[in-house]
Order: C-alpha cells, then sequence, then structure tokens
C-alpha cells in the first residue's frame, strides 16, 4: 500500500520546501537543494534529468531488492531523469557494513557494480555475505576498506543526513520515494512510478 503526500500543493520554491518539514534538533536544515543535489549521493540515470526521483533504501530490503530493476528500466528508458539513491540502513549492523562498503566502492569509482551486486542478494545478509557479493565484482575488501577510512567522515556525513532527511518526510521504511515534490511510502510498480515522473515534469 503506497501512502502518498503532496509536499508543495501550491507553493514552490526551496523555502516552502523547508517550510512544511518537521525540524529536528539534530538535523541540518533540509532543503530541496540538500534532498536532490547533496554532492555526496550518488546519482544514475541521466545527471541533468528534468525530473529528479530521490529513492531511500536498504540492502537487506526485500522490496528495495525486488524492484530495483524496474526502477533502473523506467529510468533508462525514460532518459532524462536524475536517480539519486540515497543509503537509509534501517535492519541493522549489516545493512550499516553494506551502506558503508558500497559508499567506498563509489570513492573509487565503482558504485554501480558494488551497488548492483548487492542489490542481487537475497535474503537476510551477513559481513560475510556482503564482502562475498562486494570481492565478486572483482573489488578487493583491502581497496574498499582503505576507501572507507580514508573517507570516512564523508561516508558518515552522508548517512546521517540521508537518515534526517527520511525521518523529515516521516518515512516508517523503505523503500520510499521523493519524485519532484511528492514523497511515495513505500513500493511503487512501473505505472506508478512513471506516473509520478510524468505528474512531475507536468508541474
Amino acid at each position: 500500500m503506497i501512502t502518498r503526500r503532496n509536499l508543495l500543493a501550491a507553493a514552490a520554491g526551496t523555502a516552502a520546501f523547508a517550510a512544511i518539514l518537521p525540524r529536528m534538533a539534530f538535523s541540518q536544515e533540509i532543503t530541496e537543494k540538500s534532498v536532490f543535489y547533496d554532492p555526496d549521493a550518488p546519482v544514475l540515470g541521466n545527471p541533468k534529468g528534468d525530473v529528479t526521483v530521490v529513492e531511500f533504501f536498504d540492502y537487506q530490503c526485500p522490496y528495495c531488492k525486488k524492484i530495483h530493476p524496474m526502477v533502473e528500466k523506467v529510468v533508462r528508458e525514460d532518459g532524462n531523469v536524475r536517480l539519486v539513491l540515497k543509503d537509509w540502513p534501517v535492519f541493522g549492523g549489516a545493512s550499516i557494513f553494506a551502506a558503508q562498503a558500497v559508499l567506498g566502492a563509489a570513492q573509487i569509482g565503482k558504485y554501480e557494480p558494488a551497488m548492483e551486486a548487492l542489490m542481487k542478494t537475497t535474503g537476510k545478509l551477513t559481513e560475510e555475505e556482503v564482502e562475498k557479493a562486494l570481492t565478486s565484482t572483482g573489488l578487493t575488501m583491502q581497496e574498499i576498506a582503505a576507501a572507507v577510512n580514508k573517507h570516512s567522515a564523508k561516508i558518515s556525513g552522508l548517512l546521517d543526513r540521508n537518515y534526517s532527511q527520511a525521518l523529515a518526510f516521516n518515512f516508517a521504511g523503505t523503500p520510499s520515494f521523493v519524485i519532484g515534490r511528492t514523497t511515495f511510502a513505500g513500493v511503487l510498480d512501473e505505472k506508478g512510478l512513471k506516473g509520478a515522473i510524468a505528474e512531475a515534469r507536468a508541474a
């Protein structure tokens, strides 16, 4: 069941976007720019696309992994969508380990193969299974660990911002989406995703 909430029904602009979000003492100010254009968040699809799809996900979320090929297909076929992937590791230590490892791989230019390898896993993950998936791509845990250590502040800062943003949107779990100025808490099917993109483009 998808719950949907219009963020900016009649208003527009960053100030309006921020004004309707709950404020949290521990979070940085959340703006349209910080959600859609975080410089540390991986972007797939068309980086200059006219619609941004933000997905909050967890590598242990079965629904995230099930719909991932469909999301990529829609983004690829559309050709004008920015897909911003925001790790929100809500399923415990293995999820955090997986998120940190893939974001470490991103620092050495290997985000997509690392992310895809984990999206193809099934069931509950362990750190050993995460390592197995990542090393199957030709990466070594030594180089990933070195990248995570070197960029630890950048990676932890991104995960903190993702967490704060997910809570600010009142998301209860993964997957959750922000598309244009609307949030979608729950699984989107292909028709729903295409419709949300079309609405955002027409707004």
